[in-house]
């Protein structure tokens, strides 16, 4: 009677096991660039911590080519939810595309033009006549990059843009084959390990973008709110992690990503760039700021990087981002 209350028990719980297993909705989540940059740090450390688990979610990242062809993807049903810069729904909005931000991981803006101190570039201006390097023509960063040439009264015939993948930007760069680029922190770290001597545009030249933000489709927020909260909290909760201690986040990253075994001092210097310059000064984690994203959405339009308006309650909602918690 034993040995059968036994076996009934261990099927019992194999059985809740398996339900359990079935019971996590599977989400395809689209990159910008290869999941393996600690750009995309929130979101590793997110899944190898079970954050996403947490909210019954089966998270797999696939990676796309930028943040556009990342909001185009989701605009078309390829997926419910994805990554790309802040400004990206302006861009895409208008083209007909029915995707918004649900969440932005930071007050600053993510894009930063590194140049080579040797290249004596002291501001946007100085950039005319030279090669700088972007990930691709149909990521964020690239249109924040024209933007701030616009502001600095350039044109992108001014320059000599190459789109060169998210590894070439910084190693074209570091091989001295263009004076500047334009990228994330992580990129401006990798170029420094390589030996340059890294200069930075000051910020306030910069076009005051927006931080990486959770883009996610019309018909997500509407029929699987679920989803888009659970993505969003779980993603959060990493990026919280990072804002704590970045040095644990580091050694975190590192066994979700073997690559980087070794390199925890690298990673927590890139961790740090992100605090202080992206996520730092949010009040509330992940809220999106309406007057500032509608400043933007402004320069976009007047600039004629956009050509038409698109209204600004179309392009984000703070719905799923919790209120009562303020960023520590």
């Amino acid at each position: 009677m034993f040995k059968s209350l036994f076996n009934t028990s261990i099927l019992a719980l194999g059985l809740g096991l398996a339900a359990l297993a079935q019971a996590q909705t599977d989400v395809t989540y689209l990159l910008p660039a290869p999941p393996n940059s600690p750009a995309f740090a929130p979101w590793v450390i997110a899944k190898e911590k079970g954050y996403y688990s947490s909210k019954d979610l089966n998270v797999q990242f696939i990676a796309a080519k930028g943040g556009v062809d990342v909001a185009k993807q989701i605009g078309a049903g390829n997926a419910l939810v994805g990554g790309a810069i802040g400004d990206t729904p302006i861009v895409v909005r208008a083209n007909g595309i029915p995707v918004r931000a649900v969440a932005v991981l930071g007050a600053g803006g993510v894009t930063m033009i590194a140049t080579n101190a040797d290249a004596n570039i002291h501001s946007i201006q100085d950039l005319k006549g030279k090669t700088l390097t972007v990930m691709s023509y149909s990521d964020t960063t690239y249109y924040a990059l024209l933007a701030s040439l616009r502001k600095a009264g350039l044109g992108k015939d001014d320059v000599n843009v190459q789109a060169a993948g998210p590894a070439g930007v910084w190693q074209l760069f570091s091989a001295k084959k263009a004076e500047a680029m334009a990228g994330v922190p992580d990129w401006v770290v990798d170029a420094e390990d390589a030996g340059v001597n890294v200069k930075m545009i000051p910020q306030d030249q910069v076009f005051e973008s927006m931080a990486q933000a959770i883009l996610a489709s019309d018909d997500a927020i509407k029929n699987h709110p679920d989803v888009v909260r659970g993505v969003v909290q779980a993603t959060l909760q990493g990026m919280r992690d990072i804002i704590q201690d970045p040095h644990a986040a580091a050694a975190t990253f590192a066994k979700a990503v073997p690559a980087y075994a070794g390199k925890e001092a690298e990673l927590e210097r890139t961790f740090k760039l992100y605090v202080d310059n992206v996520y730092a000064h949010q009040a509330v984690l992940g809220q999106i700021d309406a007057g500032r994203l509608d400043k933007v959405r402004q320069f976009y339009v007047s600039e004629g990087i956009v050509s038409q308006e698109p209204k600004l309650d179309d392009l984000y909602t703070n719905q799923f981002i919790d209120t009562t918690t303020a960023a520590k």
